[in-house]
């Protein structure tokens, strides 16, 4: 593992120490919350609360029904009829009509009765409700990225490391077996020193519940050619017919909660919220967690960071309807000196760009390897074979996990880390916040691993932070 060499950040030091001496050792399981006195039902199952039922929300409660030491016995989303179909999947799985429903996060979580929470909601809403629900002691299965802002993101882990809890990040890639063996590939230094990364994720964006198609049809009578979101702002035709009431039994005072209210629009709500910035980071935000954690784990650096970052995009208008990035380009500089790898080494972000293909791609001084969801590749043919390594390459041999789900619960258990701690989450994503807030100012960013701090540069360094709408506040 490598680590910062130099470091006076009291932060950022007690990061390293918390997840080096978590990484060697357990605390007793008769101390986990859930085994407490009054916590432990007569199964010894694990009581769970999910919050969110939108895009991973139900893949991962059903992940959790599938298993026979823990149950979910309440369910939150501030949408009636999405609150509906969670409260009945849950009931249908158990036969019973035992799942709570919660319209308010809070009052899931004053609940003494829950030991764990999974939490799948948009990410202007993670700091509040993790920072939250780690205060109240509850065991988190967190989506990424971890959350809109760098310093939103060092409060969860400052909040988890105080109350002591287990995390587990939705980077679910790190429990694939090509994934694994295409780290353990680069960490056993199989393709000698590495250079340079290329690290693909998309471009444009994408209507994942397909409620474009409807809004379009209501502006062709007008004049203007509309074929995307991202061409509508204020103060048009379009953008009058865009704005509509919100369905009476969804809270959308409560949605936007702390970012800044704008007028409903349906098409920048429900899982669509990923494309202005306002709620969501974009293509480069929803992939940074994926493929550039991987990346990380690849080179050892979950507890490191690049020195410069320099990023580049194409963007809409700012006040548009969607004004993410729709292609993008960032440079990151990883200092020796810093990671104590043996060399500098590059990294490549990319998203919308057809010279870098979607995944993970590191290149060494002896070889290449590459990683996607779709497939596997290297300079060494022998490297794709089978679903592991041959044991005798396997000097260093990393963390294996075969159910991202599954591990969670093995270490709210055993009070292990889990394969993608809060450590690594925030570390993965902060690539992505920094390219991101260089292309927003304009200008390469250095920033200082160890102090986590952008240097020279206050206008960069207001956009680690974002305003927050009354009354909310992280706990």
């Amino acid at each position: 593992m490598n680590i910062p060499s130099s470091n006076s950040n009291p932060f950022s030091a007690i990061t390293r120490r918390r997840f080096l001496k978590a990484a060697g050792a357990a605390a007793a399981v008769s101390s986990a919350p859930w085994a407490r006195a009054g916590r432990a039902s007569a199964s010894n199952r694990i009581t769970i609360g999910v919050i969110g039922w939108g895009m991973m929300g139900p893949a991962n409660t059903k992940a959790f029904l599938a298993e026979n030491d823990c149950q979910v016995v309440a369910a939150c989303d501030i949408h009636a009829k999405h609150l509906q179909a969670a409260v009945d999947t849950v009931n249908s799985k158990y036969g019973n009509k035992d799942c709570k429903a919660y319209h308010d996060y809070r009052e899931l979580l004053a609940r003494d009765d829950v030991d764990a929470i999974m939490i799948a909601i948009p990410d202007q809403w993670h700091a509040i409700v993790a920072t939250e629900a780690a205060a109240r002691k509850k065991d988190i299965y967190g989506e990424k990225p971890l959350a809109r802002t760098i310093s939103e993101q060092q409060a969860i882990v400052k909040a988890v490391q105080q109350n002591n809890i287990i995390w587990q990040t939705g980077s679910w890639q790190r429990s694939l077996p090509q994934f694994h063996k295409a780290a353990e590939i680069v960490r056993n230094g199989l393709i000698g020193t590495v250079t340079h990364v290329e690290v693909g994720l998309p471009g444009g964006h994408h209507d994942f519940p397909g409620t474009v198609p409807a809004l379009l049809t209501r502006l062709s009578s007008l004049p203007e050619k509309i074929t995307s979101p991202a061409q509508i702002v204020p103060g048009t035709p379009a953008w009058n017919l865009a704005v509509t009431e919100p369905p009476a039994d969804f809270d959308y005072d409560r949605w936007i909660g702390p970012s800044k209210m704008e007028p409903y629009i349906e098409q920048r709500v429900y899982q669509n919220w990923r494309w202005n910035y306002n709620t969501g980071g974009g293509q480069l935000m929803d992939w940074i967690g994926h493929h550039g954690d991987i990346a990380h784990w690849g080179l050892g650096f979950d507890l490191s960071g690049p020195s410069e970052v320099e990023g580049h995009g194409e963007f809409p208008a700012s006040n548009a309807v969607w004004n993410t990035a729709t292609k993008y380009s960032v440079e990151c500089t990883y200092r020796k000196e810093v990671t104590n790898y043996p060399a500098d080494v590059t990294m490549t972000i990319a998203g919308g760009s057809p010279a870098i293909s979607m995944g993970t791609k590191w290149i060494g001084t002896d070889g290449w390897v590459w990683v996607d969801r779709s497939g596997f590749d290297a300079s060494n043919p022998e490297w794709a074979k089978g679903d592991s390594l041959p044991d005798d390459l396997r000097k260093v041999k990393l963390y294996e996990s075969h159910e991202h789900r599954r591990n969670f619960l093995d270490s709210v258990k055993s009070r292990k880390p889990t394969i993608t701690p809060v450590e690594v989450a925030h570390h993965s994503t902060i690539p992505g916040h920094l390219g991101l807030i260089s292309m927003l100012v304009g200008r390469k960013i250095h920033w200082d691993v160890a102090e986590e701090k952008i240097l020279n540069d206050p206008g960069a360094s207001e956009l680690l932070t974002r305003p927050y709408r009354d009354p909310w506040k992280l706990a």
